[in-house]
């Protein structure tokens, strides 16, 4: 008959750990946490706060100083749309940079060594929060729309859908714009200056040099976005003009931001 003995372990000695695999974070999460940030941080969570009131002010104003035929659902819509597209490319500028500018850099990507996936989760949280500002823009002017009625103005619901899905381009598009300044040059107020003022001197100088207008035609953002809230259906040509803007003032930027985010030195 065998016999079996166990062994048991010696004095002092140390059981073998198991190691259990360490997920890396989902992408859902990553974006979940940016999304935190842009609430968690000072200057996220007041330029949010700036936005709404943003909205509130301007439809508030239509309905003290506007004609009442202009009281209308589309005009308060349209109307909160254009500051608001000024204020969300310095939420996505903020979001990209404020890595940088805070010194949280070596801890974010210790943590998610691929920078790709970090970039990326901020991309889409702030396309998130644009989305969401079509939404708070759309609620407003409904309550705009439900006191011009019950206080004398037009108070009319005459409205074309298509304009939503416009409205979302040119949010996400503008908080993109801002995304991809801020990637190319890492600097909170460079990146500011740099996405207000060269654009901007672009269209100056598309007004003022004779050869430079047939290209600001296609290259002025305020131009080529300009069709997307008119009355008349958006052109072929219009939305080509569009997309060569955007590539010009988006992707490009965001590429070789990208590019540069990715082989920075983290210190």
């Amino acid at each position: 008959m065998t016999t079996t003995t166990t062994t048991a372990p010696a004095a002092g000695a140390v059981a073998p750990r198991h190691h259990t695999p360490v997920r890396r974070p989902s992408l859902l999460r990553l974006t979940h946490v940016e999304l935190r940030k842009l609430v968690d941080t000072r200057a996220g969570r007041w330029l949010l706060i700036t936005i709404g009131l943003v909205v509130v002010a301007i439809v508030t104003l239509l309905l003290i100083y506007a004609e009442d035929g202009e009281q209308t659902f589309f005009t308060f819509f349209v109307t909160s749309l254009l500051p608001v597209s000024v204020l969300l490319p310095v939420l996505g500028i903020l979001s990209i940079t404020s890595e940088w500018s805070q010194r949280t850099a070596l801890t974010t990507y210790a943590l998610v060594p691929r920078r790709e996936r970090v970039v990326a989760a901020k991309l889409i949280a702030v396309t998130l929060t644009a989305l969401a500002s079509v939404l708070a823009s759309l609620a407003v002017a409904a309550v705009g729309t439900l006191v011009a009625s019950a206080t004398g103005g037009a108070g009319t619901w005459q409205f074309d859908w298509s304009l939503v899905l416009n409205a979302a381009i040119l949010q996400v598009t503008s908080v993109l714009m801002g995304a991809a300044f801020g990637l190319l040059l890492l600097n909170p107020p460079l990146a500011i200056v740099g996405y207000l003022l060269l654009p901007t001197l672009w269209g100056v100088l598309g007004e003022m040099v004779k050869p430079l207008r047939g290209p600001s035609e296609w290259l002025d953002t305020s131009k080529t976005m300009e069709p997307l809230f008119n009355s008349d259906a958006v052109t072929g040509e219009q939305w080509g003009r569009v997309a060569v803007s955007l590539l010009v003032w988006m992707v490009l930027p965001l590429a070789a931001g990208l590019f540069r985010t990715l082989r920075r030195e983290v210190s």
